[in-house]
């Protein structure tokens, strides 16, 4: 599985960009396509859809995006590119809020989606895409932020990270690297290793 693709964007289209990752191009279905900019060097975390007649990426250019498409197909009656579409309509934010909030309405506005399956997302994800207050790292950490995504990338779940956040802003360490081996050794420790 793919989890991630680095390199410049080459070109792209309506729905997808072609990466240049050095010797191979990578077309990568994207959201908005139209927020990156030719030759950028990017890092898009992937998702890779295989079906019998196909095998397709699908790119997001955040953490939040990406985990938010894994739930939305994880709905029956959401495809890949349906969820792709409903976030190239709104913001991950707002479609979380809106879920949270209950907010039917709102997801039924979004393209391919209809009464019953906008109540069929709010059913099944309301309380699972927000983590408490009291967990999330504040701002001003964007160190802790950005050990926190490289962990969610080397395939840790939001469930096994509750908490490494708020412990981390207790321990002072010098740099990204050294907030990920702090966070490593406290989920050893919860495993008993």
């Amino acid at each position: 599985m793919i989890a991630f693709i680095r390199g410049s964007v080459y070109s792209f289209g309506n729905d997808y960009v072609i990466m240049d990752t050095g010797s191979i191009g990578y077309r990568v279905y994207v959201a908005k396509p139209q927020a990156i900019t030719k030759k950028d060097e990017i890092i898009l975390y992937t998702y890779q859809h295989i079906r019998e007649d196909a095998q397709v990426l699908y790119g997001f250019l955040t953490m939040e995006e990406h985990d938010l498409f894994l739930r939305l197909i994880s709905v029956k009656g959401v495809g890949p590119r349906t969820a792709l579409g409903m976030l190239a309509m709104s913001s991950a934010k707002e479609m979380i809020q809106a879920i949270e909030q209950n907010d039917v309405k709102f997801m039924k506005s979004l393209p391919g989606i209809g009464a019953k399956t906008a109540s069929q997302i709010v059913l099944d994800l309301k309380g699972k895409l927000v983590e408490p207050e009291s967990e999330q790292a504040p701002s001003e950490h964007a160190e802790i932020n950005e050990a926190m995504d490289a962990l969610k990338g080397l395939g840790y779940k939001q469930a096994e990270l509750q908490g490494i956040a708020k412990e981390l802003t207790t321990i002072k360490a010098d740099g990204v690297q050294a907030y990920i081996r702090h966070a490593l050794s406290i989920l050893a420790k919860r495993k008993g290793v």
